[in-house]
């Protein structure tokens, strides 16, 4: 049994779940558009959430939430369920699969058997959908927007990776579905404004005794670049920075890709709101996610102890401007929609 349901790949695993579970019952929209409209992007820097033992960084919100952000805004009824019984989760993916229901799980990458090697690494915040099951019920047929085609797994590789422990945090079987469409979306050019406004406010209203999310959190990450080598040593100073570059250019779409995304957005919303001010905002936060790519490459060439590579308060300074060039745009963008 498999649900007739398209697979697209897509530039980050949640928003291409989300774009596939949306068409599926009808609503064909740009992935873009659905980062957008979940206020997607955002920084946060947590020393106190480990991966892999070290800190945190991570350029977008929160995995689970764009999901529930974006059904809500567009008038659908969502579920999601998390379980402390593993045989009870997979009987109630079973169960929504008979209903002919896509049922979108978080899962770890590590145990992953369909993807290469390279790829995997413990991060327990993977979305796939899963949309069909043999009639043994001993394999199920996966859309992971990471591959170019549907994929297959095990129930029992299926169960081990919906409860990988470690990573991140552990999992608990997290799924979510979409229990019913509305017959048409509502007016988007108002939702549109609406979600900016919101990802304005997410980036720039972080209390300054809170340091760690927002705009604040760039300036945190750049304070704690410039302790690292006094305070951890060559070795885990370095393993410190490669960290904060994996989750800038290899897990999810990256933080300058998710910069580039909102731009994307931010282009539609200049043609659907008919406000052409937003498409210079467009290029600019196409020039910062530039930015975020130009310090990865020379946070790298420190890392592999390249002759050029500049110091950790180069890198730093960096930070600060990224920082300020954030504020600043997001503090202009919300006075822009009003």
């Amino acid at each position: 049994m498999e649900i007739e349901f398209e697979h697209r790949p897509a530039a980050h695993c949640e928003n291409g779940v989300i774009c596939n579970m949306l068409r599926h019952y009808g609503f064909d929209l740009p992935e873009p558009l659905v980062f957008g409209l979940s206020y997607g992007l955002f920084f946060s820097h947590m020393p106190f959430v480990k991966l892999a033992g070290l800190p945190v960084t991570s350029y977008r919100t929160f995995p689970g939430v764009l999901f529930s952000r974006v059904t809500r805004m567009l008038g659908f009824k969502m579920h999601t369920r998390r379980f402390l019984n593993q045989e009870k989760a997979m009987k109630a993916l079973d169960q929504k699969l008979a209903e002919g229901i896509p049922v979108g799980c978080v899962v770890g990458m590590y145990y992953l058997p369909y993807m290469p090697i390279e790829y995997r690494f413990p991060f327990n915040g993977h979305n796939i959908c899963i949309i069909g099951r043999s009639d043994d019920g001993e394999t199920y047929t996966v859309s992971d927007p990471n591959a170019t085609e549907k994929v297959h797994i095990s129930r029992k590789d299926l169960q081990k990776v919906r409860f990988t422990k470690g990573g991140t945090y552990p999992l608990l079987g997290q799924m979510y579905w979409i229990e019913r469409a509305p017959a048409q979306l509502p007016d988007l050019k108002p939702l549109v404004l609406k979600a900016i406004g919101k990802n304005c406010w997410y980036m720039t209203s972080q209390p300054s005794w809170l340091p760690y999310f927002g705009v604040n959190g760039i300036d945190c990450l750049a304070k704690q670049v410039r302790l690292w080598p006094a305070k951890y040593g060559p070795r885990k100073a370095g393993l410190n920075l490669a960290q904060v570059i994996r989750m800038l250019e290899e897990i999810g779409t990256g933080g300058a890709g998710f910069r580039y995304m909102y731009g994307a957005f931010l282009q539609l919303a200049a043609k659907m709101t008919g406000r052409e001010v937003l498409n210079d905002y467009s290029r600019q936060i196409t020039e910062i996610g530039d930015k975020w790519r130009a310090f990865a490459a020379d946070a790298a060439a420190i890392f592999k102890h390249r002759a050029e590579a500049p110091t950790y308060d180069q890198v730093a300074d960096q930070l600060v401007e990224i920082g300020k060039m954030e504020r600043n745009f997001f503090t202009s963008l919300k006075q822009a929609i009003k």
